[in-house]
């Protein structure tokens, strides 16, 4: 059992380097964007609150469906600088994945001020060609 596990794990593996080389390709379409619906710029907001991701132009999957005009969304907290748009977003406490589709999610961040920004990925979690980033937003953590 155990060798027919690291065998489908070497065969996923191998797979996966190859499908990231073609990652990076995706398009978007062209009149696609993502924003945050709420909280807004410059609002205060208690230690754990929701925030609610919108999109245009492109349909929310899951991570691992390869569908032309879809993705799913990155949340980057208090990024100042962006990661790689070449390879595939790392998950971190700064970069919080939702490759199950989400289209919102309950936080809990430290008081004080905070920027929140949204990065849609492809099924491999590659930003597309054109990344499509929302506008950063500062909250202000009570």
């Amino acid at each position: 059992m155990l060798i027919k596990s690291l065998a489908i794990i070497l065969f996923m593996a191998s797979f996966g380097v190859f499908a990231l080389q073609q990652a990076s390709d995706s398009n978007a379409a062209e009149e696609a964007g993502v924003y945050i619906i709420s909280p807004t710029d410059g609002s205060t907001v208690p230690r754990t609150f929701t925030i609610k991701f919108g999109v245009r132009g492109m349909s929310i999957v899951p991570s691992g469906i390869d569908r032309e005009n879809s993705g799913h969304h990155h949340l980057l907290i208090d990024t100042k600088v962006l990661p790689d748009m070449t390879k595939p977003l790392q998950a971190t406490d700064k970069i919080r994945h939702f490759g199950g589709g989400q289209t919102e999610t309950t936080v809990t961040l430290s008081p004080g001020k905070h920027t929140l920004q949204l990065l849609l990925g492809n099924y491999m979690h590659v930003p597309h060609k054109k990344p499509l980033m929302s506008e950063k937003i500062t909250v202000l953590v009570e």
